[in-house]
């Protein structure tokens, strides 16, 4: 399975989804207000905006919170202006990690960031230590019972689908960040619905974890999503399925 799939079934399998922690609101509207403040508030005219309003629709935002944060983006309203900022670092047995946030005050974000590393057995890095371990792809996901390979792989690489690849319980579709939002729509309108789709991080080979610097890792991930100031991790790692569920 690959990197960017892995954390999200664990997350899955230990029912450790940010919607279930009361976070996601929280996070879809801070990436609402800095894509208006970045690309203008109408979100057929940025992509940005468009994928983090569809992302709040649904989760079932409700309309006036969208419209109010892409309010405070354009400065219709007054808000709080957020800063984008990437930290990256190492985790338990050398996972390459990048920790992307909105925050509202950078000297705080890196001093809570420090801290969760340290505390669960990583340690945060230097600008561009493992930055070029990754590759920014746009990436769509979806499930193997809602989707037919034979035509997914054909409307994707008609659309300049960059690779279409089988994972366990489902289908990721990679294209090139440019190419995302034109391969995105062809799917839309071929009626064919996928469980994500996004701009990620994705790495170039994962490290394989096992005992406890598994159990520690999958700590440090869940530690960095708890905080308020953390959009995105994005890590290099592989757990084994039978480490998963010895873990619990």
């Amino acid at each position: 399975m690959s990197g960017h799939s892995k954390w999200s079934t664990i997350k899955h399998k230990k029912g450790a989804a940010d919607a279930k922690r009361g976070r996601i609101f929280t996070r879809l509207i801070k990436e609402i207000t800095v894509a208006a403040r970045m690309g203008g508030g109408d979100p057929d005219s940025n992509p940005r905006l468009r994928s983090a309003v569809l992302a709040a629709k649904a989760e079932n935002m409700p309309k006036d919170n969208i419209e109010r944060a892409i309010k405070k983006g354009t400065g219709e309203l007054e808000g709080v202006n957020y800063e984008e900022m990437t930290y990256e670092g190492y985790g338990p047995g050398g996972v390459a990690m990048l920790v992307a946030c909105l925050t509202d005050n950078k000297n705080r974000t890196v001093a809570e960031v420090k801290y969760i590393f340290d505390r669960h057995g990583g340690s945060l890095g230097e600008p561009g230590c493992v930055a070029w371990k990754f590759d920014k792809k746009g990436i769509i996901c979806f499930d193997k019972d809602k989707a037919e390979e034979e035509k997914l792989m054909e409307i994707a690489l008609d659309a300049g689908a960059e690779d279409v690849k089988e994972e366990d319980d489902g289908f990721e579709v990679l294209t090139a960040p440019n190419d995302f939002e034109t391969v995105k729509k062809a799917f839309d309108d071929a009626k064919l619905e996928y469980s994500s789709a996004e701009i990620s991080m994705i790495p170039q080979m994962t490290v394989r974890l096992e005992g406890k610097k598994a159990e520690q890792m999958i700590n440090l991930m869940e530690a960095l999503e708890e905080n308020d100031d953390v959009n995105n991790v994005y890590a290099n790692f592989d757990i084994p399925d039978e480490v998963m569920e010895a873990i619990g």
